[in-house]
């Protein structure tokens, strides 16, 4: 399978990470926050974290914390279509193809709910074929686009499907949550929203660079699953997030590497780019500890969070299409996202 045409999108606001601390201050649910959480907040925002901005889905920082369970519902259900479709205008157009040429969408999303799922609006709104097939993944949390791709790949290799489109795309700011809960806090600072799409082709396609998915795995921990995941609490999505999750993502991570390396008959010297999940600044200090990277190594992944913070499942999808605009040198290219349950997925990447 190749992917043979990326697009990324994000709502039109952009914010800076001390506009929202300020904007936090003014709100009614700062004062409701113990001293010791106002400390934090600060220091998550007001200090370097290696996030500069996030873009949201809302008009004004104050309308981010009308926090009530219809608010953020509404939320996700204005914003994540169009954004699903706005990432996967751009990635036919770069691939050269239209919509009624694809015989596959799978969706990926875990910050809100619809049903009929956002298959059956995105469909609608880039004119599918009737005929095509629709997937919703759900629950996959940050690491969603692995499996999205694996799922567009399995496709492929059936009968009939020569073009998928995978798109991943998630409302954080529908999932907005306060407490005084440290995790909680520090997700609230940390995530933006965001859409990424890629078109899987049975074929590359000319003129352009080839991008196959050459092996891909998966690991799944769920003894470790309260680490990172979602609970409802109040008809509200609420983050759980552990200190604990940098080192078990960079150990798990360099696991599934090498194994996946192992698999492949290749080396880890074979390769030349690395398209990590910015899931946080701590988590790539983690890995580029765990993996002794360079800086270099890790500087897409650090531009994506700088710019838009972590916009969860799109991430890898956003640090693809930085490395590629970048002009990476071609060879092995390693792509991971990890998140909820606890999970990680791997993709080598033959790029050409």
């Amino acid at each position: 399978m190749f992917i043979t045409g990326l697009g990324t999108a994000v709502p039109p606001r952009r914010y800076t990470q001390r506009e929202c601390w300020e904007a936090l201050q003014a709100s009614p649910h700062f004062i409701a926050l113990s001293i010791r959480s106002r400390s934090l907040v600060k220091k998550v925002l007001a200090a370097e974290n290696g996030i500069v901005s996030r873009h949201l889905a809302v008009d004004s920082l104050s309308d981010g914390f009308d926090l009530s369970p219809d608010a953020l519902h509404r939320r996700f259900c204005e914003h994540a279509p169009e954004l699903a479709a706005s990432a996967a205008r751009q990635a036919l157009s770069r691939a050269g193809l239209v919509a009624r040429e694809m015989d596959a969408l799978i969706v990926s999303t875990c910050t809100g709910y619809l049903c009929p799922g956002l298959t059956s609006y995105v469909s609608e709104l880039l004119g599918l074929r009737r005929d095509a097939i629709c997937l919703d993944l759900v629950g996959h949390g940050c690491g969603a686009a692995v499996p999205n791709l694996r799922t567009a790949e399995a496709l492929i290799h059936g009968k009939g499907i020569h073009h998928a489109l995978s798109i991943c795309v998630e409302v954080c700011s529908a999932a907005f949550y306060l407490d005084d809960d440290p995790g909680v806090l520090i997700s609230a600072c940390l995530f933006g929203d965001g859409a990424g799409a890629a078109v899987a082709s049975a074929e590359s396609l000319p003129g352009q660079r080839s991008v196959r998915l050459l092996h891909s795995n998966t690991v799944l921990r769920p003894e470790q699953r309260d680490e990172l995941r979602f609970e409802q609490r109040g008809g509200m999505l609420r983050n759980i997030l552990k200190p604990s999750v940098p080192k078990l993502a960079s150990g798990t991570a360099a696991a599934l590497l090498d194994e996946t390396l192992l698999q492949a008959g290749k080396a880890r010297s074979d390769i030349r780019a690395w398209i990590w999940h910015a899931g946080g600044r701590d988590i790539l200090l983690a890995l580029q500890e765990q993996l002794a990277l360079s800086e270099t190594d890790i500087r897409h992944s650090a531009a994506v969070l700088r710019e838009f913070g972590n916009v969860s499942s799109p991430c890898v999808l956003f640090v693809l299409d930085a490395t590629l605009r970048d002009n990476a040198p071609g060879g092995l290219w390693w792509l991971s996202s990890f998140g909820a349950g606890f999970s990680c997925h791997g993709a080598l990447l033959e790029v050409s």
